[in-house]
C-alpha cells in the first residue's frame, strides 16, 4: 500500500478547487511530524483542520490520523505529554477543542480528562485588571488578538456541554473587551495587541494599542468568532448574538481592504506599501470564517461567495502539489530580540512554505468549500 493510499478518495472531491489540492494534502498528512515536542497550537491547528476535513469529506482516514497522533500524547488519566499548565501560555490551550471532539467521537474518557486539564489552566490563568486573559505569563497585562482563538472556542464548547452560563457570558465579555481595546479607529479593524499597563515600548502611551493591524491576527479573530458562535448559538443565544454582531462588523471592515485578487495582505490597511504581500494564512483563515459564517446563517450569501473566491485565489496563487507558499512564518510583540510591531518588523519576518498555521487554515477553508459544493 502506498503511503498516501488512505487519502486517495480525496482527489475526486477536491478536484474542482484545483488538481493540486488533494496531492498536496495527501503528502502533507502522510509525512507529517510534530511541530515541536511540547504540546503546541501549531499541531492543534492541524488536528482541527483534519477533523474538519473528516467531517466534510466523510473520510475517516483524517480523524483516524488525529486519533493516532493525540493518543500518543494523552495518557489514560488525561495527563498530556509535553504540556505545562503553569507556563500559562494561552497558545497551548488551543488543542483542547480537538480533545473534546475526540472524546465525543471515541467515547474515551482520557480525552475528556485532558480537555478538563486544559480548562483548569484557564480557571487560574492570569487576567488583566479589566478581565481579559494575559496572552502568556511572560507577557504580563497584554492581550493579543490571536489569544481569542487559542482559548475561547474550547471554553465555548465546554459551556455548551455543561450548560455553564457564567463561562458563556465571560466568553462574550472578553470578545467585547477586545473589540474596544484593540480597535483601529480609521479602518474598523483591530490591531495585533494591547498592553493594559502601557509598559511595553510597542504600546501607545494613551491607548495601550500596538501600532499596526496584522493580517493573520485578524484571521485568528475571525475564526474564533465563528467557532464560538457555532458552539454557543443554540444554548446561549444572547451571547451568540453579541458575537455575531462583532463578526458582521469585522466582515464589513475586511471587505474594504480586500485586494483586487480576492486576498488579504500581511498589513491589510496599508495597501500601497511596497513589499506588503498578499499573505496566504490570513486569506485562508478569513475565507474559512466567511464561508462558515454564511453556512450558519450569520452572514449573507455573498460573503460565503467571497470566502470561496479567496480560497480559490490562494490555491491558484500559492499552492502546488508539494508546497503552500506565502505564509508569514511568525509574528509577535516584545520579547528578545525585541519585536516592536512596526511596519518594518512585520515585513521583515520570513515568508515560508508549508507552515502548519497556513496548512491548517487551508484544511479548514477547504472543508467549508466542500460543504458549500455539496449543499449547492
Amino acid at each position: 500500500m502506498s503511503f498516501d493510499t488512505p487519502y486517495r478518495p480525496l482527489d475526486a472531491q477536491c478536484a474542482p478547487f484545483g488538481v493540486q489540492v488533494a496531492p498536496f494534502l495527501r503528502r502533507y498528512v502522510a509525512s507529517w511530524r510534530n511541530y515541536k515536542p511540547a504540546w503546541n497550537y501549531e499541531d492543534g491547528c492541524i488536528w482541527k483542520g483534519c477533523l474538519d476535513l473528516a467531517a466534510a469529506t466523510g473520510l475517516r482516514s483524517f480523524s483516524d490520523f488525529v486519533y493516532r497522533e493525540m493518543s500518543v500524547r494523552v495518557a489514560a488519566d488525561g495527563t498530556i505529554a509535553g504540556y505545562a499548565a503553569d507556563e500559562f501560555n494561552i497558545d497551548n490551550v488551543q488543542p483542547g477543542v480537538s480533545l473534546l471532539a475526540l472524546w465525543q467521537d471515541s467515547g474515551e474518557q482520557r480525552f475528556h480528562r485532558a480537555a478538563l486539564t486544559q480548562l483548569a489552566q484557564l480557571e487560574r490563568h492570569p487576567r488583566t485588571r479589566s478581565g481579559g486573559y494575559w496572552h502568556k505569563q511572560i507577557y504580563p497585562d497584554q492581550v493579543w488578538l490571536d489569544g481569542l482563538y487559542m482559548a475561547q472556542p474550547l471554553r465555548a464548547a465546554q459551556a455548551r456541554l455543561s450548560g455553564d452560563a457564567v463561562v458563556a457570558a465571560d466568553v462574550a465579555r472578553q470578545f467585547g473587551q477586545v473589540r474596544t481595546w484593540l480597535a483601529e479607529p480609521r479602518s474598523g479593524l483591530l490591531v495585533h495587541g494591547w498592553d493594559e499597563s502601557r509598559a511595553e515600548r510597542w504600546s501607545d502611551p494613551e491607548t495601550g494599542r500596538s501600532p499596526n493591524v496584522w493580517g493573520r491576527a485578524l484571521g485568528w479573530y475571525a475564526m474564533a468568532l465563528v467557532d464560538c458562535i457555532a458552539q454557543l448559538g443554540a444554548s446561549f443565544p444572547a451571547e451568540a448574538s453579541r458575537l455575531a454582531d462583532g463578526l458582521r462588523a469585522l466582515v464589513t471592515a475586511l471587505d474594504a481592504v480586500r485586494t483586487p485578487d480576492a486576498m488579504w495582505r500581511q498589513l491589510p490597511i496599508l495597501a500601497e506599501l511596497p513589499g506588503n504581500y498578499e499573505e496566504s494564512s490570513a486569506t485562508l483563515m478569513i475565507a474559512y470564517a466567511l464561508m462558515k459564517g454564511a453556512r450558519l446563517g450569520l452572514l449573507n450569501a455573498p460573503h460565503g461567495d467571497s470566502g470561496e473566491a479567496a480560497l480559490r485565489a490562494c490555491i491558484a496563487r500559492y499552492l502546488s502539489n508539494t508546497r503552500l507558499d506565502g505564509i508569514c512564518g511568525v509574528a509577535g510583540l516584545g520579547n528578545t530580540p525585541y519585536r516592536d510591531g512596526s511596519v518594518a518588523y512585520y515585513l521583515s519576518e520570513p515568508i515560508v512554505a508549508n507552515d502548519p498555521k497556513g496548512v491548517a487554515a487551508l484544511m479548514m477553508a477547504l472543508a467549508e468549500g466542500l460543504l458549500r459544493s455539496k449543499a449547492a
